[in-house]
């Protein structure tokens, strides 16, 4: 592999982070191998095809793993792919705690590599779910009900805000926990704002 092709921005974040340096390094190499772009996305490596998202590295306190954008659609031979939350709709991923592990797992890696670039250059996307999918909790009914204007804030919303509220809402088991959450973002909703913003 070139170093023409590594990004100098991935050498700075390589030198800069503390954990995972060796791990982080060990996969840019596998990716590398596999002929993707290398960019730097979200703040991390991020490898693509075509200017399409194929796999990012990225790390967390007790693993480092490689995403695939479109995980989804892997066939996952091995049963290693992991969903990394019951939300998350496309994306899957690897997870790595030693850079042993890693090398050890480099012909598996890059076969699941080769089979992302193949989804994508087939140009397959993943069947996501509408937002109109997700069940409004009750209490935020309720609260419609109550205040109209919070009814046409709420649906004036991007479809990812309106789902990302559905499901911080939808999430306490406790009624009295969900409308309290349902109060706390009320004005946000109002001022047209997302969750995070």
């Amino acid at each position: 592999m070139t170093n023409s092709s590594m990004n100098p921005k991935v050498d700075e974040f390589l030198n800069k982070t503390k954990k995972w340096q060796e791990e982080y390094s060990v996969l840019r190499n596998i990716v590398l191998d596999c002929e993707l772009t290398e960019e730097f996305k979200w703040m991390h490596p991020c490898y693509t095809l075509g200017n399409k998202n194929v796999v990012l590295i990225h790390g967390f306190k007790d693993y480092c793993a490689l995403l695939f954008h479109k995980g989804a659609l892997l066939k996952d031979t091995h049963g290693i792919l992991i969903q990394q939350t019951e939300n998350v709709q496309a994306a899957r991923q690897i997870r790595f705690t030693s850079a042993q592990e890693i090398v050890g797992m480099e012909t598996i890696i890059k076969d699941y590599i080769h089979e992302a670039i193949e989804v994508e250059k087939a140009g397959i996307e993943v069947p996501m779910k509408e937002h109109k999918e997700y069940i409004i909790p009750e209490e935020l009914h309720n609260k419609f009900n109550e205040m109209p204007a919070l009814k046409t804030a709420f649906e004036g919303l991007t479809p990812g805000r309106q789902r990302a509220y559905i499901l911080n809402f939808s999430q306490p088991k406790q009624s009295k926990t969900r409308v309290s959450r349902i109060e706390k973002y009320t004005q946000h909703i109002l001022d047209g704002k997302g969750l995070n913003d």
